[in-house]
């Protein structure tokens, strides 16, 4: 048999083999992600329950930085004995809280920099952010509800649908509101559209390459939603991250 026709015959099992491995990429990379993807709320001793979940976060850097959405980091009294920002995590008893404070935001891009004390936790490594491309596999990683079924981190597929614009262009004026308009006041930047379905607790979570499980970009599921589909009345589903460049540039800020 000809070379070019074992490779006609050959070329399903080859097709095949290819989500395959894909698969065992991600199988293996996401214990890796998980010890890094935490929850961002509050504490307060005098509530019940005491910690509150706000959103998902990611730890870089040198284990003490974590990223987030600047929507879900919320505001609180530096008073002592009132509510204290932090993240969350899982532990032996539970749900342990761990204080952080707010080192530096990004209301553009909806990024917020957390900075822990004490011992630093695994962090992830952030992709080159020229890197990512239309049709490449991606997954990320969070808490879609929160902590209404445990604070258990969830991970899902997504394909990179689209870079595109932050603002789409309405067709109309009246469809515009406030927020869109001071958008397209501003320089725009593209983002990423993902097939990938996300839900509200998800605000936060990295969004990474399967086999390596560097950070490509954060997701965003209100405050670019609300810009992307002001000019439709009914949800798309569509799920929105930032790219990762805009988290380098906030880490870079004192």
């Amino acid at each position: 048999m000809s070379f070019a026709g074992w490779m006609v015959r050959m070329l399903p099992v080859m097709l095949l083999c290819v989500p395959m491995l894909a698969q065992a990429q991600l199988t293996r990379t996401i214990p890796i992600v998980k010890r890094s993807v935490v929850g961002v709320g509050t504490e307060l001793k005098t509530r019940s329950p005491a910690v509150a979940f706000f959103g998902t976060g990611f730890v870089v850097g040198d284990g003490l930085s974590v990223i987030t959405n600047a929507h879900v980091v919320p505001p609180v009294s530096e008073d002592a004995g009132k509510e204290t920002l932090g993240i969350v995590l899982r532990d032996r008893a539970g749900v342990a809280f761990r204080p952080a404070r707010l080192v530096a935001i990004d209301r553009e891009h909806d990024l917020a920099h957390l900075r822990l004390e004490g011992e630093p936790l695994p962090a992830l490594q952030l992709a080159e952010s020229e890197r990512a491309v239309e049709g490449q596999d991606l997954a990320f990683t969070g808490f879609p509800l929160g902590m209404t079924l445990g604070l258990n981190p969830a991970t899902h597929r997504a394909t990179l649908a689209a870079i595109t614009p932050i603002v789409m262009p309405s067709l109309s004026s009246r469809k515009l509101d406030a927020r869109a308009i001071v958008q397209l006041q501003r320089a725009s930047f593209d983002i990423f559209q993902l097939d990938g379905t996300a839900y509200p607790g998800n605000s936060g979570s990295p969004v990474y390459e399967p086999d390596t499980g560097q950070v490509q970009a954060v997701i965003n599921m209100v405050f670019v939603k609300g810009l992307k589909e002001s000019a439709i009345s009914a949800p798309s589903g569509i799920t929105y991250a930032v790219p990762v460049r805009y988290v380098r540039a906030l880490l870079q800020q004192k």
